[in-house]
């Protein structure tokens, strides 16, 4: 899950890269309002790459959310390298 995402991310870091480097690079050579609307959509671009990035998949554990069958948790807790407190 992690390498998707991860691949998601800098697919769409790069797709910004590439508009912002060829809208002053090479299109603003022809036209001006091109070379600054291509900034404006690679403006976007950051923050929904970071959400995407970080977006819960459907099989994600997440720190310390517990699933409710205590075999699981503590199975996932002795992976974690923690210790659960039994009261």
């Amino acid at each position: 899950m992690y390498a998707r995402r991860r691949r998601v991310y800098f697919r769409l870091m790069g797709v910004c890269l590439v508009l912002f480097v060829g809208a002053w690079a090479v299109v603003r050579l022809w036209s001006v309002p091109a070379a600054v609307a291509m900034c404006l959509v690679a403006m976007v671009i950051p923050p929904v790459a970071a959400v995407l990035a970080n977006r819960r998949g459907p099989d994600d554990r997440w720190w310390d959310d517990p699933s409710g069958d205590r075999q699981s948790d503590e199975w996932w807790d002795e992976l974690d390298g923690k210790r659960r407190r039994d009261p």
